[in-house]
């Protein structure tokens, strides 16, 4: 007998409860917008989004809601040197590429070896890596056509 997929309600409770968490309306309305979007929010667009379906949900109720889910393992937090902090829903093995003009986060497949890991630990000596994080930084297309219009522009005028 085939076994029926788990629902995003089934994967939050189970993950909640594992945590010590309750389930709630509020929470999973802001893990079902992360786990639909393919975009890397801020908690301010997770909270336009999420107000539609729950529109009593305040601001810092979605920010709990967000760390909650990051403390479960069902969110990842992309942290930032300027302090700004973005949300993924996917926790699978994967990159970013961060456009340095938009700010536009997208996914990248791949994963550094593991023997490439070991071998850091090797040269090391000391450093036991427990995860990693690899962000690409560059502009995305849209971004570097407009600074080739403008560079082209400068050139021109």
């Amino acid at each position: 007998m085939a076994t029926q997929p788990r629902s995003t309600d089934d994967i939050l409770r189970e993950a909640l409860e594992a945590n010590g968490q309750r389930f709630t309306e509020q929470r999973a309305a802001v893990y079902h917008f992360l786990a639909s979007t393919r975009s890397h929010p801020t908690a301010d667009e997770v909270y336009l989004q999420v107000r539609s379906a729950v529109p009593v949900i305040s601001l810092a109720t979605v920010y709990k809601s967000l760390e909650t889910l990051v403390g479960c393992g069902l969110a990842v937090k992309l942290t930032y040197g300027d302090g700004s902090a973005r949300y993924d829903g996917r926790t699978d093995p994967h990159h970013h590429a961060r456009c340095l003009s938009c700010s536009r986060i997208v996914d990248l497949p791949g994963q550094v070896p593991a023997e490439e890991i070991e071998e850091l630990h090797e040269d090391t000596g000391s450093f036991q890596v427990t995860g990693y994080r690899l962000e690409f930084t560059g502009y995305c297309a849209d971004c570097a056509a407009e600074r080739r219009g403008a560079s082209e522009a400068m050139a021109h005028g």
